[in-house]
């Protein structure tokens, strides 16, 4: 996929991967509007035999019935078509999406919502699905009969053309003031929900400080606003939902009554106006086809507006800047037979806002197998200086190198294997035990899982749980300690040639963190290490540098 693409090209993609599908839409979509004209044109003919006392033959009959069938069919198939190209779309657009989502520099998730994020890729998507299914294709067909219905009255009836024509700008203008005022509510909507959705995640997240200080009622007020927000602003769209769709039906009867005065009345409004029996019953047929799909209009256009807002957001996505990417050719053997330093920072300097430098000046180097632990005091940019190693953020100035590689150069799947990382708190993810050691990783096998397990002392323990490593991992299974252990055991079980620890004993009483800093031991053997750790500095020797 091209990278920052945008949601046309991505639609393109898709319409042209699909192009037989696509063009059997057109197809369908093309023959209902021819369809929705022929039963009044029979009918008419029908009723003319009828009037003028002659016989109607059975063929004659037979065709408009089955001009009926036909035309229900090929709409049933057009709208069919339409579901499933519009699972295509979304289908595609969520696989562009997640792909844009890999190449997102680490920064750009520290100023988002996770609430936020997920909502772009469930309630925005669906939207554009909306937004083809039942907004342009629809409206498209529905403009198509309009303007087909509008040509047969035309040749019908010249005076009803003409009024046909008076009328259906008023009403285009009359939809356009609809339309205004329902994106302004469904806007309103968007943003209201996204709010909402946010506050779920971020209180599930706060939770036991909700409880501690007693926000219960904060926060529950804080959802309700938001809601209330929504439900007001889908209110104003409802409303002019419901006064569109009256107005149309009334403008429908006032039509037809003219009509019909029009042409019962003498002199030249007959000659004007006037028609057979059969063609004003077609006429009256035609006249609700008109109205019928303008009523249709009104209700695409609340699904396009409500689309509308979501699709800016997902374009907005698509243009968010990317990080650089990785050099492919670079491989985890060159790196470790490089001979260069396993980390070097040269004049290193980073700020996140880019007005307050965390790190300022910075110069490190790190051989391999050597265990170097980072020191200072808080805020002095530890956690920093790791995130640089890691090439999860670029540095301001100076240079930070893997091997002798830029580490924003490395690719995704050589970072897996160079290096292991355990933050302060371990974090579960769904799945199994064995899940949280491998992260769903292919490439890392069953022994090795287990052996990364035995290195920790954690092998006997899994296996006493009900179903092993196969058991399913909550909250509770495991206790602080031993998920700082499971968390070692994640960063040593692809085998990494680094290992980061940060401030991993922090929260640990005295029993527990000698278990884990003897894991530790095992865990660091023939490994570069580079920690945050007063205590793993004093219990592993190694060098110290200090951050100022």
């Amino acid at each position: 996929m091209k990278r920052n693409e945008t949601l046309l090209g991505i639609l393109g993609r898709v319409l042209w991967h699909q192009r037989l599908l696509t063009a059997g839409l057109l197809l369908a979509v093309a023959g209902s509007v021819v369809l929705a004209l022929v039963p009044p044109l029979v009918l008419e003919r029908v009723v003319d035999r009828l009037t003028n006392g002659e016989m109607v033959s059975f063929a004659l009959a037979l065709l408009y019935f089955l001009t009926l069938a036909l035309s229900g069919i090929v709409d049933a198939g057009k709208e069919t078509l339409i579901t499933v190209l519009g699972q295509k779309l979304t289908r595609g657009l969520r696989h562009a999406m997640c792909a844009k989502l890999s190449r997102m520099p680490a920064a750009w998730f520290s100023r988002q919502d996770p609430g936020a994020i997920a909502s772009r890729f469930v309630g925005d998507v669906d939207t554009v699905e909306a937004l083809f299914a039942s907004g342009v294709v629809s409206m498209a067909a529905d403009i198509c009969k309009i303007v087909g219905i509008l040509a047969v009255i035309w040749v019908k009836s010249r005076g009803l053309g003409i009024l046909m024509l008076l009328v259906t700008p008023l009403l285009f203008i009359m939809t356009r003031v609809f339309q205004k005022r329902m994106l302004r509510a469904q806007l309103e909507h968007r943003a209201a929900v996204a709010k909402a959705s946010q506050q779920v995640p971020e209180t599930i997240r706060s939770i036991r400080t909700v409880h501690t200080l007693r926000k219960e009622r904060y926060m529950a007020r804080r959802y309700d606003d938001a809601i209330q927000a929504g439900y007001w602003a889908m209110e104003r769209t409802n409303f002019y939902q419901a006064l569109y769709s009256p107005i149309i039906v009334t403008v429908s009867a006032v039509m037809v009554a003219l009509v019909m005065t029009l042409s019962a009345m003498g002199g030249g409004l007959r000659e004007f106006f006037g028609m057979s029996v059969g063609t004003a019953v077609a006429i009256i047929a035609y006249i609700s086809k008109v109205f019928e799909p303008l009523e249709s209009i009104g209700m695409e256009i609340q699904s396009i507006q409500s689309a509308v807002a979501g699709v800016r957001r997902i374009q907005a996505f698509l243009a968010e800047p990317e990080q650089p990417p990785a050099d492919e050719r670079v491989t985890l053997e060159a790196l470790l037979s490089s001979g260069q330093p396993a980390v070097e920072l040269k004049d290193v300097s980073f700020s996140y806002d880019g007005q307050h430098p965390v790190v300022s000046g910075c110069d490190l180097t790190v051989e391999p197998g050597e265990t170097v632990t980072v020191t200072g005091r808080t805020g002095a940019g530890k956690t920093t200086l790791f995130r640089l190693v890691l090439g999860l953020y670029p540095p301001g100035d100076g240079s930070v190198r893997i091997f002798g590689t830029k580490a924003a150069d490395l690719p995704p799947a050589v970072r897996r294997r160079l290096f292991g990382y355990v933050e302060q708190s371990f974090r579960l993810v769904p799945g199994t035990v064995a899940d949280q050691i491998t992260l769903w990783d292919a490439a890392i096998s069953r022994e090795q899982m287990e052996n990364a397990a035995r290195m920790v002392g954690l092998h006997d323990t899994i296996l006493a749980l009900d179903r092993g490593y196969d058991t399913p991992c909550a909250e509770g299974l495991f206790s602080q300690g031993q998920l700082q252990l499971l968390a070692i055991a994640r960063a040593v079980a692809a085998d990494p040639a680094i290992l980061l620890l940060d401030e991993i004993t922090a929260s640990l009483d005295t029993a527990t963190e000698a278990r884990v800093l003897e894991a530790l031991r095992r865990a660091a053997a023939h490994r570069t290490v580079l920690s945050i750790s007063h205590r793993l500095y004093r219990e592993t020797g190694g060098r110290q540098f200090s951050l100022t």
